[in-house]
């Protein structure tokens, strides 16, 4: 379905992320589809005539028409706009549009080239400018901030790990969270898995947050907040730290898997989640699934991988026996050319040598379970 934008008209838009994409050149388009991809919690809307047939399947919103049309019913639904447009343009179709620094969203502009990500509106209030950075990061761009004053340079717990692709468990205390974060209070960072260099700024971390290893040892302190980082699921014990707390989810499980031609999209799923529910990891911390090239067209393994946005990732039997296996098996070789697949996948792609799960076998599927160190980008 497409959005026709009529003068006169506030189109109607699916709102489900906190953030808006807009793009309106081929480049751009280009730029936005591979950050919406990578930047969770995203909407993206461009214009239909850069259209690739995959738009609903990814959730992407075309529209025809003047892009300034847009705007009026953008403004109020998102906390942040990142605009693939030229600065004055965008400048020019906001301005009837402003209010109130403490309402307007963030807006952000990266020009076509992606080389620099500006924050325009809404600096500080309305957190453009830890936007502008995080966008910046993802892309590898320049983030250009103006403020005079750039003064608040701790953790914007909305955008925390954003780039890396963390998404949080529940919203619910994102704002008391924040609010302890801004005051000055006791707030503990809780880092299990994913990537560690998630402190952008150049000046040392403020003295109220402190980073520890383990749950109970942050408990121990007993902090006015915290934000966690893990794949786990926890323990009852340890969601007291979620009482004022925010629970992350960093990209760090990979799934080797392994299955018979033919074999469900059900069945698939259901040995995934019921393989993630016995290691007691979470399902939203998966960062993609690896296979044998033999499976790149197997239509239930991509199934799968398109309903939760996971990578699908295959490889070659030469580079799958490259890798030093714990359960080789000859049979595999005999119709595959490999002897293993979910187990030398998992590792490959993890660029990892010893797996959490080495390998399970469960009616059509085998799967095999790694965790990327520190969240790394695997060997893809």
């Amino acid at each position: 379905m497409i959005i026709e934008l009529t003068e006169g008209e506030i189109p109607a838009i699916e709102q489900r992320g906190d953030y808006a994409i807009i793009a309106i050149t081929k480049h751009g388009v280009e730029m936005a589809r591979r950050l919406h991809e990578s930047f969770p919690g995203t909407d993206l809307y461009y214009m239909s005539k850069f259209a690739k047939g995959d738009e609903a399947a990814k959730g992407i919103e075309l529209f025809s028409g003047s892009v300034r049309l847009l705007f009026p019913a953008l403004w109020p639904a998102y906390k942040g706009l990142i605009v693939i447009i030229s600065l004055g343009a965008v400048v020019r179709m906001i301005a009837p549009l402003l209010e109130d620094k403490k309402t307007d969203p963030g807006v952000v502009v990266i020009d076509d080239k992606g080389e620099h990500v500006i924050s325009v509106l809404s600096g500080h209030l309305g957190g453009a400018n830890e936007l502008a950075r995080e966008v910046a990061a993802v892309m590898g761009a320049r983030p250009v901030i103006t403020t005079a004053s750039d003064v608040q340079k701790t953790i914007p717990v909305d955008l925390f790990g954003r780039r890396f692709g963390w998404e949080w468990e529940s919203a619910d205390k994102l704002t008391p969270v924040s609010a302890s974060v801004v005051n000055e209070e006791r707030v503990a960072v809780v880092q299990e898995s994913g990537e560690r260099h998630w402190w952008m700024h150049d000046t040392p971390m403020p003295p109220n947050i402190r980073v520890y290893a383990s749950i109970p040892a942050a408990l121990a302190d007993r902090p006015q907040a915290a934000l966690v980082v893990t794949h786990r699921l926890l323990t009852r014990e340890e969601e007291a730290i979620l009482d004022n707390g925010v629970l992350y989810r960093p990209k760090v499980i990979v799934l080797g898997i392994g299955c018979n031609r033919g074999t469900s999209a059900e069945e698939i799923e259901a040995v995934i989640r019921e393989t993630l529910e016995e290691l007691k990891f979470s399902l939203k911390s998966v960062k993609a699934v690896a296979t044998i090239e033999l499976k790149k067209d197997e239509a239930g393994l991509i199934a799968v991988c398109e309903k939760y946005g996971w990578p699908f990732v295959w490889y070659a039997p030469e580079e799958l026996n490259r890798v030093p296996m714990e359960e080789p098996s000859d049979t595999v070789f005999k119709y595959t050319g490999a002897y293993g697949v979910s187990e030398p996948a998992a590792k490959l792609y993890a660029g990892v040598d010893k797996l959490v799960l080495t390998k399970k076998k469960s009616g059509n599927v085998t799967i095999s379970v790694g965790l990327m160190p520190y969240g790394g980008e695997g060997r893809p």
